[in-house]
């Protein structure tokens, strides 16, 4: 093959296709050079079995037959409404057999007499005649030459046939072909892996690999192939967040280091319990980081309930007792709120500096959202910009111009998922140095992701409940059971007789909202509109609730109103609270014991969690209670049946990571760009990730900027452009 006939990554594809054939995958599958169309890998494996003598046929056998049709007919079926396609097939030998295709009448204009194609599909008896039903296939072009009827054969009967993502316009045989088109002048890149960590891992090479994947000889070479694609995704996003790390290493920021004697070890003293374990433990890598003179980044993921928010305002008094202020940012004004009063409560007169009640050697806290009134935020704001507010929490509005720090020296990010990269960005920028940054979850993450996309964070994980936490026991409520959902209004009316209070979650505010989205994969859900609170709540009132004290609550109620609402609940001036999601972080009324949450097939697993973990945070156990209308053996219900089997948030965030696309999570969703991150499976592959991090971390040391090697640096940056990198650098 010379260079000028060879075909690389970069030809485009109308020089080896033509430009009609170019322009239809460029138009429907956004594939333009001979690489794009290399790296569109299959999706999976048809297995045909060997071209099969029709004589020799079986009962059950999985068969791949060349026949030619000789006869057909539709005919109406008895039983029910609709029609019956018949063909009848032969081979030349004598033998016949019969296919049938229910409600697929058009195909007639494709199967006519004298057709000669490969049929594929289970040998099926009916009245004791073999049959194959509704069978996979292909006819073969009536002008193709007897090379190219040999090999359209060979394609589709072959051991194991790719399988691509396509378009209507552009079907998967049409790939296939396309691809064999390619494969012949293809000529691989130089392979950008350094020997070395080939040799490790013992991997093909890319050229075979690339092959391979498309055209495999066999299982074994399959796997191999892939194996080796897999790595090439796994080793570029961790030589990417190795390569961040290793930057925000080198970055000055500014040290915070403990004083002693200062309000963090009066608020120690104050505290009327002991810290967990694990809170001491992430407090002293949470300290120790602020100590050093370059940025944290941190993540602190914990099950809901699990002491997070204290964790914070230790690290937050420690940067303040320094002499530097600490910005908490909350996703929703409800959350904001509720952690400005949470925490003014913990901090009693260490956070009243100033006023006649305060303690002097203490500090102030203010509140920073978009609904103050002019003169509130004014004051606020002053009190940000002078340095007297040593802890300022806010939502969204701390980003806005105008609100200027007198020296931020820690970001703290509550519900860290709930925000984008640039409103994260934009907290930091408000810093004279980099500040220290401490994102937290209470979505439990599976270490795979962890270490994919929060690869360049530290992660510290709180995993145990403080002492006196309840546990919380969780039901489906099925439609096949209806005396269940009667039932659940008698356990919640009980409870609130027993002194405690309730809530019913909702996935919708009222008639014409449409803020809740559909969990993947749910078309069982779509048979009417979700239920709403607004809707909801007077149903109660006058039905199954009637009598018992009512609050409604949900993101559209102005502001005051919230306010009113929550603090009747937390004051227990209301049984039940009726709610949308507005409650899934941050709400802690102690005295709640009981939570139903309605058509709760609406809501994804992460989110049921976290609705979950609102009740049960006193002494008293907490129930929650799963409202569906699923029924068994639907992905909706397995995924409820999940939820209620266990509180082990890792377990259900690696149910929820296994419904989700794996390319959200890795970003490509949010750059809205053409990823090559394709075969890679967070859950799947952890091993493979774990060695390519240790592979990647042994490479950066020696080489931070793959100086060494240009090749793997151009091949790095192909895989993780510099968008998706600045992504999972600012996850």
């Amino acid at each position: 093959m010379t260079e000028s006939t060879a075909t690389t990554t970069t030809t485009p594809l109308r020089k080896v296709l033509g430009e009609r054939t170019a322009k239809a995958l460029a138009t429907h599958l956004d594939l333009h050079t001979a690489g794009d169309l290399i790296y569109h890998f299959p999706r999976r494996y048809d297995e045909r079995g060997e071209h099969t003598d029709m004589r020799d046929l079986q009962i059950g056998e999985q068969v791949t037959l060349l026949a030619q049709v000789q006869s057909v007919s539709v005919k109406p079926m008895r039983a029910r409404k609709g029609n019956m396609l018949e063909i009848t097939i032969g081979d030349g030998s004598g033998a016949t057999l019969t296919c049938t295709f229910f409600n697929q009448a058009w195909r007639e204009r494709d199967l006519r007499r004298g057709r000669w194609g490969l049929f594929a599909g289970k040998i099926t008896d009916f009245r004791g005649k073999r049959q194959l039903n509704g069978p996979a296939y292909q006819l073969l072009r009536a002008d193709a030459t007897q090379d190219e009827a040999a090999e359209e054969i060979e394609e589709f009967a072959g051991a194991l046939i790719p399988v691509y993502p396509a378009a209507q316009a552009v079907p998967t045989w049409v790939i296939a072909k396309c691809v064999r088109t390619v494969l012949d002048t293809f000529q691989p890149p130089d392979d950008p892996l350094p020997p070395p960590v080939r040799a490790n891992r013992n991997l093909v090479g890319i050229g075979t690999a690339l092959r391979e994947i498309h055209r495999p000889t066999s299982k074994e070479a399959l796997f191999s192939a892939k194996y080796r694609l897999k790595w090439d995704e796994a080793f570029a996003v961790q030589l990417t967040l190795v390569q961040r790390r290793a930057r925000s290493a080198a970055i000055p920021g500014t040290a915070r280091p403990r004083v002693h004697g200062g309000i963090l070890d009066k608020f120690d003293a104050s505290l009327p319990y002991e810290l967990t374990e694990g809170q001491r433990a992430v407090g002293e890598e949470i300290a120790a980081d602020l100590t050093r003179p370059h940025p944290m980044h941190r993540l602190l993921q914990g099950e809901v309930g699990s002491g997070k928010t204290l964790v914070s305002v230790r690290a937050m008094l420690q940067v303040v007792d320094s002499g530097g202020q600490a910005a908490l940012l909350a996703p929703t004004e409800v959350l904001a709120v509720q952690h400005f009063r949470g925490i003014s409560a913990q901090l009693g007169a260490l956070g009243r500096a100033g006023e006649i009640d305060g303690d002097p050697s203490g500090t102030q806290l203010t509140l920073v959202t978009g609904s103050l009134g002019a003169v509130a935020r004014r004051a606020a704001l002053a009190k940000v910009a002078d340095g007297t507010a040593g802890i300022v929490i806010g939502t969204h509005a701390l980003l806005y111009e105008g609100v200027d720090f007198h020296d931020l020296g820690l970001v703290v990010v509550d519900e860290q998922h709930r925000f984008g990269v640039e409103q994260r960005d934009a907290l930091r920028a408000k810093a004279a140095r980099p500040p220290h940054v401490l994102v937290m979850t209470a979505t439990p993450i599976p270490r795979t992701v962890a270490m994919t996309v929060y690869g360049d964070l530290e992660t510290s994980t709180l995993s145990q409940l403080p002492r006196g936490r309840s546990p919380i026991a969780s039901h489906v409520v099925p439609p096949e059971r209806p005396a269940f959902l009667d039932r659940a209004w008698k356990r919640l009316r009980e409870e609130v007789k027993g002194g405690h209070q309730a809530y019913v979650v909702c996935p919708r505010i009222g008639t014409g909202d449409a803020e809740e989205e559909e969990p993947p994969g749910d078309t069982e859900s779509a048979r009417r509109p979700p239920l709403a609170v607004t809707e909801v709540a007077p149903l109660l009132a006058e039905g199954p609730l009637h009598g018992l004290r009512i609050g409604v609550l949900h993101g559209k109620l102005p502001t005051d109103e919230k306010d009113a609402v929550m603090r009747a609940f937390a004051a227990g001036d209301l049984d039940v609270l009726v709610a949308t999601t507005v409650i899934e972080v941050g709400v802690d009324v102690p005295n709640a014991t009981v939570m139903i949450i309605m058509d709760a097939d609406r809501f994804g697993v992460s989110q049921l969690h976290q609705l979950r973990g609102r009740v049960g945070r006193g002494s008293a156990p907490g129930i929650c209670l799963l409202v569906t209308e699923s029924v068994e053996g639907t992905a909706a219900r397995e995924r409820l049946d999940a939820v209620a089997s266990t509180t082990d948030g890792f377990r259900l965030s690696e149910i929820d990571l296994e419904q989700r696309r794996e390319g959200d999570v890795l970003g490509a969703s949010q750059s809205g760009r053409h990823s090559h991150l394709r075969l890679l499976s967070l859950l799947r592959d952890a091993k493979l990730i774990t060695d390519a991090r240790t592979e990647a971390s042994e490479l950066i040391g020696d080489d931070p900027d793959l100086s060494k090697y240009p090749a793997l640096a151009a091949s790095v940056a192909a895989l993780v452009d510099e968008e998706r990198a600045e992504y999972l650098e600012k996850g």
